[in-house]
């Protein structure tokens, strides 16, 4: 669990347990702390709290899944926003609950992801239709293609990204190649201008 609020985690902690009797629950105030939980083993599900100090947009949920790529993620939060659910759907969220849910409610959901279903707010058909096709472009890219479009989000050079994903500058430059055909951009600005749902300036 990867929230930076002690007593969200004591609810959620609560909730999670209810739906999973038996289940060890791990705190995490950050990305970062809920990065090195990943390393120490194989995890059941993440909740992941969408506004953590060291995350921008979705870039803790990528960052996760790059870490734990088969662990169920689900984003806990706040915000109520449209356009977020249908991000958090489009780059492989397990589900999207609202922290406002009586913790019951939020019990009877996270059976049914574990249970191997998802679980996401609706919302309307304008909201859908209107972020498809960026957000189809943004679901093609690999992992290791998302992991180098936030590295370039940070500001770092291919070299700086090559020494942090342990691959030559030359795998850089080819999954930056990839990246522009998938989001049908020419350059980095643009990359990051059509990333903007998932890795901008976004609050919750």
């Amino acid at each position: 669990m990867a929230d930076d609020h002690p007593l969200t985690r004591e609810g959620l902690a609560m909730a999670a347990r209810v739906a999973l009797p038996g289940v060890t629950v791990v705190a995490a105030g950050s990305i970062s702390q809920a990065r090195d939980v990943t390393e120490r083993g194989t995890l059941r599900m993440i909740l992941l709290d969408f506004d953590l100090p060291d995350a921008r947009g979705f870039s803790g949920l990528l960052t996760l899944q790059m870490h734990a790529p088969d662990t169920p993620i689900v984003v806990v939060t706040a915000s109520q926003e449209p356009r977020l659910v249908e991000a958090a759907r489009a780059v492989g969220a397990a589900g999207y609950l609202f922290k406002s849910l009586p913790l019951d409610e939020i019990a009877g959901r996270l059976r049914r992801i574990d249970a191997g279903q998802t679980d996401f707010p609706a919302v309307s058909q304008n909201t859908a239709a209107g972020l498809s096709g960026l957000l189809e472009r943004l679901a093609r890219l690999s992992p290791a293609q998302r992991a180098v479009l936030l590295a370039l989000a940070d500001g770092r050079s291919n070299k700086e990204i090559a020494r942090e994903l342990a691959v030559t500058e030359a795998t850089i430059k080819a999954h930056l190649t990839a990246i522009f055909r998938k989001l049908d951009v020419r350059n980095r600005a643009q990359a990051l201008l059509a990333a903007r749902p998932l890795i901008g300036d976004v609050t919750a």
